[in-house]
């Protein structure tokens, strides 16, 4: 007897469910190295965007701690190290990842050495970038996450990020990679050394990323050190509190003093597009936050040469958008916050405003982005339109305080992601 049509439809949905919910088992050997053939495609979900150092900071054999707030979790994890601005061959002789418990102490039933084709050691080129081997690990969603490196010999740290809003812990002299906390007599700095992303497999479900390109509003400047309240975070936290939560990563990768058309503490955006957005694992899609640097930094340092027009920032926009669509992703533009009143000398000007209005003009009509994201609107004072609202101000007149970037968090529809088929 055949089932009915009404019974087969049934099994077969039965049975897609089944199948869209399995993932697959663990090896063996909890933590040990994972193939990288089958399973689902990797997606970044977490980044920090490679910087040139004012300062390098100077390691002599010792450990470096450092923790990464993912957004997506997953069962598999890899990770990214980056010598992008090293001048020669970079040694690491052990890497470690594991679940942070706060602090330098990780769950040390968590703690897995990394691998790099089948050895715990690598040699990272000048200029290049290095994946681990995958491991075995479950990362829940919204946990932190520890690298540790250690590096044998004297070592420059030529690539950093240098606005972590995050404290990374160096040890005394010694290889402490596995060590349950570090040990007294090390220091402490608020920077990110040569780790660039970690990537996840997660259960089973086709996993995507969104990437933030921005300044240091997007990467947090200002907002409660080691709390995550960044902007891209609370988006991420929205979005894992969504129905049945969601497979979708958020990826920060904005530099403080970023621009669009010059560099200033980091490579500017249009130079930084392909390795720091394009290139991520999994990504479909980009919010834009960039342009009020390009208006106010000029004054700020006293550099003529490099003012620009509002137009000249809409063309470096456009040329974000057009290489965007090339690989297929969709791009959404963030209007430019207020900065009227700011206390950083010379930044703001009464033409410098001008600027901003008109491309935030441009931002909401030209049409040119997929979608628009009002961040103006969501922490500007509807008494004084041009400034910040005191509430969501951090005090400086320019970058949010936590609260601010959870209104600019909350003033992204989430229907661009979750409903975007």
């Amino acid at each position: 007897m055949q089932p009915s049509r009404s019974a087969r439809s049934l099994l077969a949905s039965s049975l897609a469910v089944a199948l869209a919910t399995w993932a697959v088992p663990a090896p063996a050997t909890a933590g040990a190295p994972w193939s990288d053939h089958g399973g689902g495609p990797w997606v970044s979900t977490w980044g920090a965007s490679p910087q040139v150092p004012t300062t390098p900071l100077a390691l002599s054999g010792q450990t470096v701690r450092q923790v990464a707030h993912v957004s997506l979790g997953g069962h598999v994890v890899r990770v990214r190290l980056s010598n992008a601005f090293g001048t020669t061959p970079l040694a690491v002789s052990e890497a470690r990842v594991a679940l942070s418990t706060g602090g330098s102490a990780i769950d040390p039933s968590t703690d897995h050495p990394l691998t790099f084709g089948g050895s715990p050691a690598t040699t990272i080129p000048a200029g290049a970038l290095v994946v681990s081997d995958p491991v075995w690990l479950t990362v829940p969603a919204l946990s932190n996450v520890a690298v540790s490196l250690y590096f044998p010999g004297s070592v420059s740290a030529t690539t950093e990020h240098s606005l972590a809003v995050q404290t990374t812990y160096v040890s005394p002299a010694g290889d402490f990679a596995s060590a349950p906390e570090m040990p007294a007599g090390g220091t402490t700095t608020s920077s990110w050394y040569f780790l660039n992303g970690v990537e996840v497999r997660s259960d089973g479900r086709h996993g995507a990323a969104i990437v933030a390109l921005g300044d240091s509003i997007t990467d947090g400047y200002a907002s409660t050190q080691d709390a995550n309240h960044r902007w891209p975070n609370y988006l991420a936290a929205r979005l894992q509190g969504s129905y049945w939560g969601s497979p979708i990563a958020v990826v920060d990768e904005g530099i403080s003093g970023n621009r669009v058309l010059h560099d200033f503490v980091g490579p500017n955006a249009l130079a930084r597009l392909d390795r720091d957005v394009l290139a991520q694992s999994g990504v479909r899609w980009v919010i834009v936050l960039e342009g009020i640097n390009d208006i106010g930094i000029p004054g700020l340092t006293g550099n003529a040469a490099e003012e620009v027009t509002a137009d000249d920032i809409i063309e470096g926009h456009r040329q974000i958008i057009a290489r965007a669509h090339a690989k297929g992703l969709k791009i959404y533009g963030g209007t430019l916050t207020p900065f009227v009143g700011t206390t950083f000398p010379g930044y703001y000007t009464p033409e410098g405003e001008v600027k901003r209005e008109a491309v935030n003009h441009w931002i909401r009509t030209s049409g040119a982005y997929d979608a628009v994201i009002d961040f103006d609107a969501a922490v500007r004072d509807p008494a004084n339109p041009t400034q910040m609202l005191p509430a969501f101000d951090s005090g400086d007149n320019l970058h949010p305080n936590d609260a601010g970037y959870q209104a600019m968090a909350n003033a992204v529809d989430l229907a661009l992601f979750l409903h975007d088929d």
